[in-house]
């Protein structure tokens, strides 16, 4: 190149202008060698086809990788359960049976979730979330508000601690008992001035959910911002929750209170959608009651469509 390249330079902008000036020179580019995660990704693909078990020799021909690397790939992925080896071949491991099961699951929960999620935020005007338990952490899958609502600096995929939220605390309700004394023992770092970092505190506030049925957070994941959750479940531990968020402040309570009826109907509709006799459709109309006007309550504008899916919809790696 004939001059320096600045610092703040993206990777992007490096490869175009290397590609105009090899071109210049009447040179074609230089193919990129592939990364480690792009040979494994390969490797994993070989396996996508009729055959369940594939030898080394096999798997070189189909991926395109040299005869080393794919041996010491394949050897990787079988210490990570990715894969299983018997004898000379290979076959898909538990692992990615696992991992497959959980993106199906997740991407069957959003789509029979993502009608009344609409419907709860056209109907409250608040921002609507839909999330999972991670370990100690709680993971949005959807996320469904309008272009004012950045109270809540969350995204699709995102995580937040479990004991500071209300999804977090609707699950954890109703999961194991050793779910929350995981996260206890993980440690309850405050956010807020209103978070709950007694182990005493949190284990109160999880009985009372399990009485109501429905989880609140006072301002105690973010300052200014209340949230009400209901989790999803039948007779048994939960999956998930929806919640709403709202402003916190001295409205918070009566807000939250006004609000969770229509939480809680919704995540009641769409476990029936998911688990209900015969998965009957149930209108999204037919979701939530109508909620008492609030004052000063005006609805959000339509709901922005949200532009990121789930891991289930996309390929693998």
């Amino acid at each position: 190149m004939t001059d320096l390249m600045p610092e703040h330079a993206t990777f992007a902008e490096m490869m175009t202008r290397a590609t105009a000036e090899h071109s210049a020179q009447g040179q074609p580019p230089a193919e990129q060698p592939l990364s480690l995660l792009e040979k494994a990704a390969k490797v994993l693909g070989a396996f996508d086809g009729p055959e369940p078990r594939l030898s080394l020799t096999e798997v070189v021909r189909r991926s395109g990788i040299p005869r080393s690397s794919a041996h010491r790939i394949l050897d990787q992925l079988v210490g990570l359960r990715w894969l299983d080896r018997e004898g000379r071949d290979y076959r898909m491991g538990m692992r990615m049976l696992e991992l497959g099961a959980l993106a199906s699951h997740h991407n069957r929960l959003r789509r029979a979730a993502l009608p009344r999620l609409h419907a709860l935020h056209e109907q409250t005007g608040h921002l609507v979330h839909l999330s999972v338990l991670d370990g100690t952490e709680v993971v949005y899958l959807e996320r469904i508000g309008g272009l004012d609502d950045t109270s809540v600096p969350s995204r699709v995929g995102g995580r937040m601690p479990a004991y500071c939220t209300a999804a977090g605390k609707a699950v954890l309700a109703f999961s194991e008992p050793d779910a929350a004394e995981h996260v206890i023992a993980a440690g309850l770092r405050p956010r807020t001035p209103s978070t709950l970092v007694r182990p005493a505190s949190l284990r109160q506030e999880l009985a009372a959910a399990r009485d109501r049925g429905l989880a609140f957070d006072r301002e105690e994941a973010f300052r200014g911002v209340a949230c009400v959750a209901a989790p999803l479940r039948g007779a048994g531990r939960a999956v998930a929750a929806i919640s709403v968020s709202c402003k916190g402040g001295a409205t918070a309570h009566r807000e939250l209170e006004r609000l969770a009826p229509a939480v809680l109907a919704c995540s009641r509709a769409v476990w029936r959608e998911l688990y209900g006799p015969g998965r009957a459709r149930i209108r999204a109309a037919e979701a939530t009651p109508v909620l008492p006007p609030a004052p000063e309550h005006r609805m959000s504008e339509q709901a922005m469509d949200n532009m990121m899916g789930w891991l289930g919809r996309s390929e693998w790696m």
